[in-house]
């Protein structure tokens, strides 16, 4: 009956700006994650936060199967691989509860190291 409903009220469509939005707030609250990074512009890599999360964030999607791959910047003392790990499983419950999609690929790329706190303490 749910097939029928479906086809009788029409489509659902999610943009992909959604799903990178949906993906970098859910990284952006793993312990350790300093914000998402935007690129590199003149080699420093631009660290992105609130409003922006969704620009360190690529989506592919295929059929209702989802490619996320985040471009992602590290508090200094993290433990990197500790932080990509959580950040998959937190994106991943996120973007599958709130979409309905397969997140089936989530890929973490560390781009950089936030030492502004470590600087603050020096000083």
């Amino acid at each position: 009956m749910s097939e029928t409903l479906q086809k009788y009220l029409g489509n659902v469509r999610i943009s992909n700006e959604v799903i990178a939005t949906i993906a970098g707030m859910a990284a952006a609250e793993v312990a350790g994650v300093a914000g998402m990074s935007g690129g590199l512009a003149g080699g420093i890599v631009e660290i992105l936060r609130g409003k922006n999360l969704s620009k360190g964030v690529k989506i592919e999607t295929k059929d209702r199967n989802i490619t996320i791959d985040l471009f992602m910047i590290v508090e200094y003392g993290a433990i990197i691989h500790d932080v990509g790990r959580k950040s998959q499983i937190k994106v991943k419950e996120a973007v599958e509860a709130m979409t309905g999609l397969n997140a089936n690929e989530i890929n973490i790329h560390i781009q950089g190291v936030n030492m502004e706190k470590e600087i603050k303490k020096a000083q």
